[in-house]
């Protein structure tokens, strides 16, 4: 069947009226054109819609069905219209992305800006987050996107590689380490740490490999900014484990050094993940799409 969308749109007024007349003042009809569109449904359902008395109309059960696909379709309409005609003024939407700390120091602002460059016009809201936060902001529908270390479980999220990293050993410029080319972890575990926040995909790694060696994290201070990690390396107050590119910038300004961790997972992944990339706004999967590493 053929269903005209106008007599659809007059149909979902007076049922929610429950009243010809008032509906008809409403969309500025006479009532007996009003009436015969309704009269012209009722001919191609092939059952009454609404039941006429004096106060009004009623639905009929074939009313009522007519009342729920109506109105699923004009809301598909509207968001068909509102969809196009952003595209047509050049507004593409709106992203919210909850991230790692590391992929914030490193890599996300440069991609950002790269995707708002083709994309001028769309709007990000971009907080920092550890792992297990990430996971649960776009789990609730809180963030539309996360990226997170790949320690972190998605737990039922779906997955794509976004970027990879390396992590490495900084310490004082005047450490017992700081001569070395490069170190295992065990030799590092010998000394305390400067480590981020427990719920951190960082700190369940230093925990768990260190767990393997049958040793434990020396914690002395627990601080979630890698600057704030860097200066209190700087005091003397332990060492740390962070990206490379991240230290690079405060080697020279904090008198600190890099030492090339010796260790199969020193080189991480770090993941997109979302909810499910078919379900996806069209704004999403573009930016999913721009994100993710390319296969090789």
């Amino acid at each position: 069947m053929r269903y005209d969308l106008t007599s659809l749109d007059l149909f979902i007024t007076v049922a929610q009226e429950r009243n010809l007349t008032r509906a008809a003042r409403i969309k500025h009809l006479a009532v007996s054109a009003i009436s015969k569109r309704i009269t012209e449904l009722e001919s191609q359902v092939g059952a009454p819609l609404l039941i006429r008395n004096a106060r009004g109309v009623e639905l009929t059960p074939a009313g009522q069905s007519m009342l729920f696909y109506a109105r699923q379709l004009k809301q598909t309409l509207e968001q068909l219209d509102n969809e196009l005609g952003d595209y047509a003024t050049g507004i593409k939407g709106h992203v919210r992305i909850h991230a790692i700390t590391s992929a914030l120091s490193q890599f996300l602002p440069d991609d950002v800006a790269g995707f708002v460059a083709l994309y001028p016009l769309i709007k990000f809201d971009i907080e920092e987050r550890v792992g297990s936060a990430v996971i649960r902001a776009v789990a609730d529908g809180r963030a539309d996107l996360g990226i997170i270390a790949v320690q972190t479980a998605a737990q039922g999220l779906e997955t794509l590689p976004y970027r990879n990293d390396e992590l490495t050993l900084v310490v004082p410029a005047d450490h017992a380490l700081a001569s070395r080319k490069s170190v295992r972890f065990k030799e590092v575990l010998e000394h305390e740490f400067v480590g981020p926040h427990l719920e951190s995909s960082m700190h369940t790694l230093l925990t768990s490999e260190a767990e393997k060696l049958g040793m434990a994290l020396k914690l002395r201070i627990r601080i979630s900014s890698f600057d704030c990690m860097c200066r209190m390396v700087s005091s003397g107050l332990g060492v740390a484990v962070l990206p490379r590119s991240v230290i690079n910038q405060y080697l020279r300004s904090h008198k600190l050094k890099a030492v090339t961790l010796d260790e199969p997972w020193a080189q991480r992944s770090l993941l997109l993940t979302f909810k499910k990339y078919d379900a996806a706004s069209p704004t999403l999967k573009t930016l999913i799409d721009h994100l993710k590493l390319p296969s090789e």
